[in-house]
């Protein structure tokens, strides 16, 4: 079995480009992946947000550019969330995947790792993307903080009734 790295979606622009961010991100899965070097197969989530067309399909077409093989692309366009991409992920790659590297934003990258491993997947080692020029994260890693745990008791009941 091989590892896959799951990159979580970011905004797309109304002109349909990827913003910073979601290049950003897409970046950092690309160093992850010449980093495990064991042929990962990459997973970019998100659904339609706020502008089309899909965070999967914009973070899809980046690796594409990169020159990652599209057989090793697997995209999952349902998420409207971090829950709902890692839950989705999940549902996706149990059974077929050793492992899974989350690839996120640094103040974003601890509530997806768990959230997969929640999921009831097995995490090995992500990578955050680098932040932006003059990016006030001190504001994105308030939110987090009720994000955090809110999650986490969706995700464990989410797990629970999946059990039961």
């Amino acid at each position: 079995m091989s590892s896959a790295i799951v990159i979580f979606g970011a905004a797309v622009r109304p002109d349909s480009r990827p913003s910073e961010t979601m290049r950003r991100r897409v970046t950092a899965a690309v160093e992850l992946g010449e980093m495990l070097g064991d042929t990962p197969i990459f997973v970019p989530t998100g659904g339609v947000g706020r502008h089309g067309p899909a965070e999967s399909a914009v973070m899809a077409k980046l690796l594409r550019d990169w020159g990652i093989d599209p057989a090793r692309i697997l995209e999952e366009p349902t998420g409207v969330d971090t829950l709902s991409s890692a839950r989705a992920v999940a549902a996706l790659l149990r059974g077929r995947v050793e492992r899974v590297h989350p690839v996120s934003s640094g103040y974003h990258l601890p509530r997806c790792a768990m959230l997969l491993r929640l999921c009831g997947l097995r995490t090995g080692k992500g990578r955050a993307a680098r932040p932006g020029p003059g990016f006030a994260e001190w504001r994105w890693r308030l939110r987090e903080v009720p994000a955090l745990p809110y999650d986490a008791v969706l995700a464990v009941w989410h797990r629970a009734l999946r059990k039961g």
